[in-house]
């Protein structure tokens, strides 16, 4: 038996961080998740890195995190690999974010998103991250694509 979910690849560090729940808003220039709302979403880690170290600069500022525990992280999001399925998370709202907002407000969701310059992106809230009991190889695809989880993979 499996279940077939859609599914949505994350480059490195992204992918661990949703996984670990350190990352609960996720930033896309157009509404790609406002579909799923109240759906579970497979997660697939990507073979590439993220371009850019602003989710560094958020982890260690806005979130204090000292570099033991920054590396912490990254090794946990590599502990299946990349190229693969790793885990699921839940989808909730999906809303724009507005070209101004107060500064303490913008924080909060640079701090959830664990990245900068939200302004009029389309923001999803993400919660429930759970990793798969191991990882499901596949092949990543650019938007959203639907995989079949065999039911012993499933936490």
């Amino acid at each position: 038996m499996s279940v077939q979910l859609w599914c949505l690849s994350f480059r490195v560090p992204y992918a661990g961080l949703v996984l670990d729940g350190v990352k609960t808003v996720e930033s896309r220039w157009r509404p790609l998740l406002a579909p799923l709302e109240n759906q579970t979403l497979a997660i697939h880690i990507a073979w590439r890195d993220w371009e850019g170290e602003e989710w560094r600069a958020v982890l260690s500022g806005m979130l204090g995190m000292n570099e033991t525990r920054i590396q912490e992280l990254l090794d946990s999001g590599e502990r299946f690999g990349r190229g693969v399925v790793a885990g699921l998370v839940d989808v909730g709202g999906t809303w724009q974010c507005p070209a101004s907002l107060p500064e303490e407000e913008l924080r909060d969701l640079q701090r959830s998103a664990v990245i900068i310059g939200l302004q009029e992106k389309h923001l999803t809230y993400l919660s429930n991250p759970r990793w798969l009991k191991e990882p499901l190889k596949t092949r990543g695809s650019r938007d959203l694509w639907t995989v079949e989880i065999p039911a012993e993979l499933l936490p």
